[in-house]
């Protein structure tokens, strides 16, 4: 089984039904391990536009990489996903932060996520769950966690439900 790290996020219509629809699709992978608190967010990057709920969840799977990008591209579409504008406003995004240890730069999926460690909407609900986990290049979470500001990132107090596949 490889420990694998999701962020989950929307802005548009019922962002906590989104995000909690997201969970139980991420549930057909495997075992979820943790999900983190829901978040309220200031958006970062592109186009004006509303607050986001986030969260982070971790699935021990025995599902490829590919497998578990087609899970999350599956949720996105199960919420009406359009990609018009490049970090634009959004029903449903998860994004695959790391596959265990794995790396890679293939474009259709980078690991580790390449933007996840600057981007506190991820680190500080991730650091809440697994802040020992280590990421490929020595750092555990928390390490980098504590290297972001926690300005415009809010927990919500909300917790999503989880299921067994």
């Amino acid at each position: 089984m490889t420990r694998v790290a999701l962020s989950i996020g929307a802005n548009l219509g019922d962002s906590l039904e989104a995000l909690q629809f997201a969970v139980d699709e991420l549930a057909t992978l495997g075992k979820i391990v943790a999900v983190s608190e829901v978040y309220h967010t200031d958006p970062v990057g592109g186009p004006e536009q509303p607050a986001y709920l986030n969260a982070v969840v971790v699935v021990e799977t025995d599902r490829s990489p590919s497998d578990v990008l087609a899970v999350a591209h599956r949720a996105e579409q199960g919420k009406g996903r359009t990609r018009e504008v490049r970090w634009g406003a959004r029903t449903l995004d998860v994004d695959v932060l790391v596959y265990g240890d794995q790396t890679s730069d293939d474009p259709v999926l980078t690991l580790p996520h390449p933007r996840a460690s600057q981007r506190a909407f991820v680190m500080i609900p991730w650091a809440a769950i697994d802040p020992d986990f280590r990421l490929p290049d020595g750092r555990t979470v928390a390490d980098v966690r504590r290297l972001l500001d926690d300005d415009g990132v809010r927990p919500t107090g909300v917790h999503l439900r989880t299921v067994e596949p």
